[in-house]
């Protein structure tokens, strides 16, 4: 595999999947206000959860209708659940809206316009993917055509709204519309437009004013993932991947502390996970998992080190990947066939590679000991985290999948697990009798 690091570091990234702290200042422990969590690494902090399932799953509390077509996954903060959608059946148009709900019936309560909806592509691919990040009473998210939009909380009304391609010169590195979930850390909102221009910017995330910009040098243009936070040497560091691979980026002025080279791909959509140091990343399409480590340096940058290179067994396309205890779980690229790796050695455990009872590519999410992956048929899995076997305890079909892939991401709060299945929401009791 071939490194290229940028002159001012080495090469490191913990962008394994998750952050190292929470970004989003409202975030409770009962709230999961952005994609992947309020961590960004798709584990819950809830306990007291069932180990097993009963035959048919969970009991189903509630679901509603109207978060339209597509693979947004949910936000819930402050009672409320936003996702993105277009062809709403409450709406009357089949454009894209940001949506909200009640979190404890599924009732309606707002939505507000982005745009028209997403088409390119084959039908599947088609449809919204950005999941809303809220920050106490402002919701953001980013449309497929990468529209930047800004609305209260409480009633949908827009703030304000940028354009990714026209006001920062923004582009993709593949052809299916951008998916990443903003952060928002203290006064800015920090995104990645993709492109050598402005690869990623901070916004005043009251007005969409820029702040700071930083540019990579030959950027081919932004992937799917959503950015992490790492602390090193006590400077605050941005972990981001872009279709030409791992960047951090200096959070107090935007400077690029250093990249690491990939070879170019389809795509690259994995987040990355942040432990400590370190950062782990997942790149599909024949890639693979590698593993990076932050150094601070003397005079107060960072560079980054190779723990190990791309590693095949590793790699995921889409779904993501969990860092439980020192191992990592996710799909083998979109097999439907999960993997679990230990992350300091990037050594994949040959017994996890099993098929389950779901076909297709799996996301997951993890919390109390258990792994929770959403097949793209509409079959979720309860799974043992444990690097041992692959053992099920225990699964249930969505009601209503199968017209689409399944590839929204569960999320897990306050002892349910709630799902997003185009048009319909869907919330289970998962705690224990």
């Amino acid at each position: 595999m071939s490194c290229l690091v940028r002159s001012r570091c080495t090469l490191f990234v913990l962008l394994v999947l998750g952050a190292s702290a929470p970004f989003v200042k409202n975030a409770a422990g009962a709230e999961w206000p952005t994609f992947r969590g309020a961590e960004r690494n798709a584990v819950s902090k809830e306990t007291g959860l069932l180990q097993e399932w009963p035959e048919g799953g969970p009991t189903l509390l509630w679901e509603t209708q109207g978060a339209g077509r597509g693979y947004s996954s949910l936000a819930i903060s402050g009672g409320r659940i936003f996702t993105l959608g277009d062809g709403s059946s409450i709406a009357d148009d089949k454009d894209e809206y940001l949506l909200c709900f009640e979190q404890k019936n599924g009732k309606y309560l707002w939505k507000a316009k982005t745009g028209p909806a997403w088409t390119s592509g084959q039908a599947n691919w088609q449809s919204s993917r950005s999941t809303p990040t809220v920050d106490g009473d402002l919701v953001y998210v980013i449309s497929p055509r990468g529209q930047v939009v800004c609305c209260e909380t409480a009633s949908g009304q827009e703030r304000w709204r940028k354009s990714l391609d026209k006001d920062f010169s923004g582009t993709k590195a593949d052809g299916w519309g951008y998916s990443e979930s903003v952060l928002i850390d203290g006064p800015l909102l920090i995104c990645t437009p993709g492109g050598e221009k402005m690869t990623m910017v901070a916004l005043d995330k009251t007005t969409g004013e820029l702040k700071w910009k930083t540019s990579r040098e030959g950027d081919r243009g932004a992937g799917h993932s959503s950015i992490v936070i790492s602390e090193i040497g006590g400077a605050k560091v941005y972990v981001q991947t872009t279709g030409s691979g791992p960047l951090g980026v200096r959070a107090s002025d935007g400077a690029l502390l250093w990249t690491y080279a990939i070879p170019q791909t389809t795509a690259v959509i994995p987040t990355p996970i942040v432990r400590g140091d370190l950062a782990f990343f997942s790149i599909g399409y024949g890639k693979g998992g590698l593993l990076l480590k932050q150094v601070a340096t003397q005079n107060g940058e960072v560079k980054v080190e190779e723990v190990y290179p791309l590693k095949n067994a590793l790699a995921n396309k889409h779904g993501g990947v969990v860092l439980v205890g020192d191992y990592v779980y996710g799909d083998s690229e979109d097999k439907g066939i999960p993997f679990c790796g230990e992350l300091l050695t990037g050594i994949a455990k040959e017994n996890w590679k099993k098929r389950g009872t779901g076909k297709g590519s799996a996301a997951v999410a993890a919390a109390d000991g258990r792994l929770y992956f959403q097949y793209a048929d509409g079959t979720m899995v309860l799974v043992k985290a444990d690097p041992e076997a692959f053992t099920e305890v225990g699964s249930f079909k969505i009601p209503g999948s199968g017209d689409r892939p399944s590839w929204s991401h569960p999320v897990i709060v306050d002892g349910k697990l709630y799902l997003r299945e185009q048009d319909k929401i869907l919330c289970y009791d998962i705690r224990k009798s």
